[in-house]
């Protein structure tokens, strides 16, 4: 086992214990020596990790501390590498430029050890249906979903027969050769999926929707018969 490995499962350890545990705890569930355990919490706490206590009393990591990038597995890496780039190829170019931007960043401050992993990542993109061009910016979309605002849409369905909507934006779904905008429609009272590259115009309004973001997806998901993955 590496060391980043080792610093990976003593967090995760730790993060299943909410009150103080020893050191002999840690060291036997981590598989190491007394003193081997206190050098690794040692080195987590110069890294930013707020585990309190002191030998003789006992160790709780407290609540919110986020795992840094350099505490990725190997297979973490090669899974972010991998949707890094197939975002970086068919995404927007905003998007694109933010996974590029995300990848150079968490190669910058990976350890030595995890860094070759990065960097030869064998997982590829492989070609595919280049997305029809759009007449919206997709990083207005996006906004209208992180703020839960509604949108004034100009679209074309596949007749080409023209309609304008207020919607309720919730997720963007990509796919090879579309993105699809999901939302709830004012004028049709349901949900509705409206691909981007039809949206021939989208105006962001001030006005919030009634509903928060993710009970409109678990109900979307509910008529679509889609599982939640965070069931």
């Amino acid at each position: 086992m590496s060391r980043s490995e080792r610093l990976f499962d003593l967090l995760h350890v730790l993060r299943r214990h909410r009150r103080p545990v020893s050191g002999r705890v840690l060291a036997e569930e981590i598989g190491v020596s007394l003193r081997t355990l206190y050098r690794d919490i040692a080195s987590l706490q110069a890294m930013g990790a707020s585990i309190a206590g002191e030998p003789g009393i006992g160790y709780v990591l407290k609540p919110g501390f986020l795992l840094p990038p350099l505490m990725f597995s190997a297979e973490e890496i090669e899974a972010l590498v991998l949707g890094s780039r197939w975002v970086a190829d068919r995404a927007d170019d905003r998007l694109s430029g933010a996974a590029r931007s995300a990848l150079a960043r968490i190669g910058a401050v990976l350890p030595d050890d995890l860094r070759e992993t990065f960097e030869i990542a064998a997982l590829l993109v492989g070609p595919g249906t280049p997305a029809a061009p759009e007449a919206v910016d997709p990083a207005l979309l996006r906004k209208a979903i992180r703020t839960e605002r509604k949108l004034a849409l100009r679209y074309r369905d596949g007749t080409g027969a023209a309609s304008e909507r207020i919607v309720w934006p919730f997720a963007l779904a990509f796919f090879d050769a579309a993105r699809i905008l999901l939302g709830w429609c004012e004028l049709r009272q349901g949900f509705r999926h409206f691909r981007t590259d039809r949206i021939a115009a989208a105006e962001l309004l001030d006005t919030r929707y009634p509903k928060r973001r993710q009970a409109l997806l678990k109900d979307w998901r509910h008529g679509e018969g889609i599982t939640d993955p965070a069931a």
